[in-house]
């Protein structure tokens, strides 16, 4: 599946080149989204809008569909875009972010950074604008049944993904004056990765296959466990993770104050010394490894990373018992099985 949801993408990249053949500059926009396509990345969205197709149907899914799962990809490559400019993190899967390639290439100019960052801006606008013009294409010949069902779910998706993003924002940065609280933190996660990366497609795919309301609960049931135990996943890997493996720095959530669910857990059972020393990190931009080092000491002392661990089987468990009596394709719960698995368990 997410070879076809790429080669897709591509073929949709050089209609647009095709077509404005008079603008020359558009390359280089065309030529980065390629490039970060090109740098690899799950797929769980694309991907979960087929299976949400399969969990209501046996049959395959229609060109419409498949045209909707790649728009979430080009979604996301703006969300990935607009994030790594907001959180000035210099890499995304081991490659330098959209931001700095564009600064890169206007090298010699006394405002690259600036630059890199506004066309950088420009560029996720494009890619938001393109996810609903790949909607739209003629070819295959689009089906308007199914673009008209998928609008009102895109909509809530486009809207929730960047209320999510200003929830982040404003939970990140120098640590407030009030502990931050772990409810704080679900909420962030809710709206800006569980109902994005795994509620929203699934019910875009089993909702174009015409399910019903016992289908779309069940599926929400399973995802919002699942999109949780992913953000609480990637929490860790943010902090304990091997950059070869994740493409980030286990500096880049300190840095930038990341008031996660383990920041939280760790400020909340922390001595006052200890609590002193985290709160004097999480923001600092000039964060040294020695004192990250400290920081992640001390959320493993407080017994932080143990209890989002337990947080993570909990939640992987509670999607899996979903499945058990779910009204869904055989085919689509081994899927969701597996993915469940993968989501839990991954170092990446």
């Amino acid at each position: 599946m997410p070879a076809t949801i790429e080669t897709m993408l591509y073929e949709f990249l050089d209609g647009q080149v095709r077509a404005a053949a008079d603008l020359p500059e558009l390359a280089l926009f065309t030529d980065l989204l390629r490039t970060m396509i090109a740098a690899g990345g799950k797929r769980i969205r694309p991907v979960l809008c087929l299976v949400g197709w399969q969990a209501a149907s046996d049959l395959a899914p229609p060109p419409a569909v498949w045209r909707v799962a790649a728009s979430l990809e080009l979604f996301h490559l703006f969300a990935l875009i607009h994030d790594d400019i907001m959180d000035a993190s210099p890499t995304r899967r081991g490659k330098p972010t959209a931001h700095h390639r564009l600064a890169t290439h206007h090298a010699g100019r006394p405002d690259a950074d600036t630059l890199g960052t506004n066309a950088a801006i420009l560029l996720g606008d494009l890619a938001l604008g393109w996810s609903y013009e790949l909607l739209h294409t003629s070819h295959p010949s689009p089906t308007t049944e199914h673009a008209s069902r998928a609008w009102p779910l895109l909509n809530a998706l486009r809207t929730e993904t960047l209320v999510g993003q200003y929830l982040d924002l404003l939970a990140s940065g120098p640590t407030p004056t009030t502990l931050p609280t772990v409810s704080a933190a679900c909420r962030v996660i809710r709206y800006k990765t569980t109902k994005y990366t795994c509620e929203r497609p699934l019910h875009l795919g089993a909702h174009l296959a015409g399910a019903g309301p016992d289908v779309l609960a069940a599926l929400s049931a399973y995802a919002l466990p699942l999109g949780e135990a992913f953000q609480l996943r990637d929490d860790l890997l943010g902090v304990y993770g091997a950059p070869e493996r994740t493409g980030k720095s286990v500096m880049d959530d300190f840095r930038e104050g990341k008031q996660t669910v383990l920041a939280a857990t760790a400020l909340a059972r922390a001595t006052p010394a200890q609590a002193h020393t985290l709160h004097a990190g999480l923001g600092n931009p000039y964060l040294t490894c020695a004192e990250a080092a400290r920081m992640r000491q001390i959320i493993t002392d407080t017994g932080a990373q143990a209890t989002v661990e337990n947080l993570i089987t909990e939640r992987y468990e509670q999607a899996l018992a979903v499945l058990d009596h779910a009204p869904l394709r055989p085919p689509a719960v081994a899927f969701l099985r597996t993915m469940a698995a993968a989501v839990a368990t991954r170092t990446s």
